[in-house]
């Protein structure tokens, strides 16, 4: 009987995007990977379809699919979006003289957490395009979903990478997901409980971490006045350190 794929399931993919007529600019497998130059970890990827964990399209065309492989053609507009001329900025040379760099075409830069690429350098003028580089293009992208993960601390792992951004040390002990994690972190937790329990229908808490302390050197009451002499008389003669200074 064939697998049929819905929301919330989590699903083993291989996928490769290219452009219409073009080159692969996107993939997970190793192999093709190397035919374009990248570099890549030989990890399967596992999203849960559903929660955006890849280009939504993507997402909502293998809901309701078996398990196997597809073909997806996409429009600009299921892709990643048409040309906007709006996107394309005049900056003055001097910014980038002032940084040290000689602005040239197909440069790439990072502006106030936005990617934009140097479309034409004239006089003092620069343009910039922040348009998404495949903005405006027809892609294709060959899909593998390969199988359904059923096992649940293999879905938490998932989730929690996802989510946080970071692998954690976690447990499952009864219908509760325990994760090891800093306490700056508590909003974030009470932030994605209600995710976890939709989708795994377990509850997210912090486990406490055990400290311990390490054992303390037994030390007489008339040593502890002589070492603080000692401690005193160093303290006198070091030089001042940054530690110091802070």
């Amino acid at each position: 009987m064939a697998e049929i794929i819905k929301k919330n399931d989590f699903v083993e993919l291989d996928f490769s995007g290219r452009v219409k007529n073009a080159e692969i600019f996107d993939t997970n497998i190793k192999e093709e990977a190397k035919k374009i130059g990248l570099e890549i970890e030989s990890r399967p990827l596992i999203i849960c379809i559903g929660q955006n964990m890849i280009l939504p399209a993507i997402d909502e065309f293998l809901d309701g699919k078996e398990v196997g492989k597809f073909t997806l053609e996409l429009s600009p507009e299921k892709a990643f979006g048409p040309r906007n001329k709006e996107y394309l900025k005049t900056m003055p040379v001097k910014i980038f003289h002032e940084k040290q760099v000689l602005p040239k075409p197909g440069m790439v830069f990072q502006f106030d957490n936005l990617l934009g690429r140097i479309s034409a350098v004239s006089g003092g003028r620069v343009i910039v395009d922040f348009n998404n580089p495949l903005a405006g293009k027809d892609v294709v992208y060959e899909l593998n979903a390969k199988k359904k993960i059923e096992d649940i601390k293999e879905k938490a792992e998932v989730l929690i990478n996802f989510y946080f951004k970071q692998k954690l040390d976690f447990e499952i002990v009864d219908k509760k997901l325990l994760i090891t994690i800093d306490k700056k972190f508590e909003q974030a937790i009470e932030y994605f409980k209600p995710k976890f329990k939709e989708i795994l229908d377990l509850d997210l808490e912090v486990k406490e971490s055990e400290i311990k302390e390490e054992a303390k050197e037994e030390i007489k009451p008339e040593e502890t006045v002589e070492k603080s002499e000692e401690k005193a008389e160093e303290t006198a003669i070091q030089p001042p350190t940054d530690n110091n200074l802070n």
